[in-house]
């Protein structure tokens, strides 16, 4: 018997011995390379609520970026992990995917405010600022090339669409690790909440400034909707307010009579702000250039008086500027700059066009066509660098020195006194970033056609050098902008006499260099010899010389054209 008892049980016992080659039985220990799955799985949960995290919570300027601002409690993830927890599961995947699009959409807008608020102190209009972009792309492949700049763009619109598709993969697995551990996750959800209110409620701050309750996500997406209605309100005030025109009808015999006979030229220095005055490094030089320069003029009998104005645009948009000046009207946006060039404002060109002047436009930044500009303008000649005559050497972002287009504009222009006298607006880029390498003087009675330039940028340092040292950045600002004060001074010199009056301002504030939450103050100086010029504008308040002083008054820009008309009206 006890042999028959005892053999089934060992015939069990050998059906449950594994066989060489087959899978050990699963007792509930970990197996070979389970434990490290469930460690990977755990990190990429971790990473993929850091990067939801980061989305709702990541400031969108660089100031604000602190570890305080990343460690909050964000009541938009409260809420859509309370929305995702009570769906079945396919809504629940649908809609982990569309919150992880917006999300990852979101980022991208961030991403931009960030960058705009670097470079033009605001964030990123989802309707009007696209127009930045053509400008950045052609900055850039001045800089690198059209090749390195395609790829460049290649490489940003690969890590945009990365940075959509992590989030969408991103909220689908932290969706599915709440759905899998349901009753734990609400739990979570249900804590956090009640944290959130209770922060709310007693205004509990991390550190100064940054709440405990979180709610910046909403505000931002708020905030951008907000811009975009008020954007699509904007456009018919703004057609009627450019129809409202003190001077729409103003006979011609009736306008600039103060300024009969003169040359007049309109000189805007690129990025030309008031930090070349104010900041300690810069202005320590820019301050004596202006200074030694109103010496030199009075000496040679030429008087000047300056001041502020306050610009429509900031660190960049250097167009919206100069309309700015010439309409009047507070141009700030790529669509009121387009309605503009749409309709037919009277600008500062047409106005000494009706009273009889010959009006010149001198861009030497334009490499391309401009059919908008110039049928608004209506200029009677138009200078661009293809058709200045320029033979020399480009300097950067400068497709030629500011020496060569004042020049220029001397001797095909202002010196010919069998004409028309000319009303010019002349732009100058040698002080457009990125600042290096840059010219300098020569005789003017040198300059020709540009070749004596030939040597010059060698001379200097690269761009891609400077721009890896913060400080090189500002002295490359501090110098290149010197260079084109001393020549519009130079200029003068050389050429004023009692026909030339000559308005030179900034368009806006450098970018990257001026601190962020700056004035967007640009200084402004008329310069001419004779002394009846500076008269007219003596109740102004301007103060003499060519640089003004911290209590020299400020004018919002647009109201620059209709005081200037009206000072030489008769």
């Amino acid at each position: 018997m006890v042999g028959n008892i005892g053999l089934p049980l060992v015939r069990r016992v050998r059906r449950r011995t594994p066989v060489a080659g087959a899978a050990l039985p699963d007792f509930g220990l970990p197996r070979p390379g389970r434990r490290q799955h469930v460690v990977a799985n755990r990190i990429l949960t971790g990473l993929a609520a850091l990067l939801v995290l980061f989305a709702l919570l990541a400031p969108d300027d660089l100031s604000s970026f602190s570890f305080a601002a990343l460690v909050r409690v964000p009541v938009e993830g409260l809420v859509i992990g309370a929305f995702l927890l009570v769906l079945p599961p396919r809504p629940r995947r649908v809609a982990a995917v569309v919150v992880g699009l917006g999300l990852g959409l979101f980022t991208l807008m961030k991403a931009l405010d960030t960058g705009f608020y670097a470079t033009l102190e605001k964030p990123f209009d989802p309707i009007y600022d696209w127009s930045f972009f053509h400008a950045g792309v052609e900055f850039l492949a001045g800089q690198i090339g059209d090749a390195a700049t395609i790829a460049a763009l290649a490489g940003a619109g690969v890590l945009a669409v990365a940075v959509v598709v992590s989030m969408v993969l991103a909220v689908l697995r932290l969706s599915r690790v709440a759905a899998g551990r349901r009753t734990g996750a609400t739990r979570v959800v249900a804590v956090l909440s009640v944290v959130w209110i209770g922060s709310s409620v007693f205004g509990v701050e991390i550190a100064p400034g940054q709440p405990l309750a979180a709610q910046s996500a909403a505000a931002l997406a708020y905030g951008d909707l907000r811009q975009v209605g008020a954007d699509l309100r904007d456009q018919r005030p703004f057609a009627e307010v450019a129809a409202d025109d003190a001077f729409r009808t103003t006979p011609g015999a009736q306008l600039l009579n103060g300024l009969r006979g003169k040359n007049v030229v309109l000189t805007f220095v690129e990025s030309y702000g008031r930090v070349a005055l104010d900041d300690p490094v810069i202005g320590a030089k820019i301050g004596p250039t202006l200074d030694a320069g109103t010496a030199e003029l009075r000496a040679a009998g030429i008087g000047a008086k300056s001041a502020f104005l306050s610009s429509s645009t900031f660190g960049g948009g250097s167009w919206l500027a100069h309309s700015t000046v010439q309409s009047g009207m507070w141009i700030d946006n790529q669509q009121r700059y387009n309605d503009l060039l749409a309709g037919d404002r009277l600008t500062l060109g047409g106005a000494f066009q009706r009273a009889g002047w010959r009006t010149v436009w001198n861009v030497p930044a334009h490499t391309k066509d401009w059919p908008e500009g110039q049928k608004f303008y209506h200029p009677d000649a138009y200078y661009d660098a293809r058709s200045i005559g320029y033979h020399g050497p480009g300097f950067a972002y400068a497709t030629m020195p500011d020496q060569f287009s004042l020049s220029m504009l001397q001797r095909k222009e202002l010196a010919n006194t069998a004409q028309r006298p000319v009303m010019a607006e002349i732009d100058l880029v040698s002080s457009h970033a990125p600042w290096s390498p840059r010219p300098w003087l020569v005789d003017w009675n040198q300059v020709g056609d540009g070749s004596v330039f030939t040597p010059q940028p060698a001379a200097g340092e690269a761009p891609e050098s400077v721009w890896k040292d913060p400080e090189k950045i500002r002295e490359a600002y501090r110098d290149a902008t010197d260079y084109s004060l001393k020549t519009v001074i130079s200029f003068v010199k050389q050429y004023g006499d009692d026909n030339l009056v000559l308005v030179f301002l900034g368009d806006h504030q450098p970018p990257v260099v001026t601190p962020q939450g700056a004035v967007h103050d640009v200084p402004i100086t008329i310069v001419a010899k004779d002394p009846k010029v500076l008269d007219r504008i003596a109740g102004w308040g301007w103060e003499d010389g060519l640089h003004p002083g911290a209590k020299a008054p400020i004018w919002k820009m647009d109201s620059f054209r209709d005081r200037f008309l009206n000072a030489f009206a008769h």
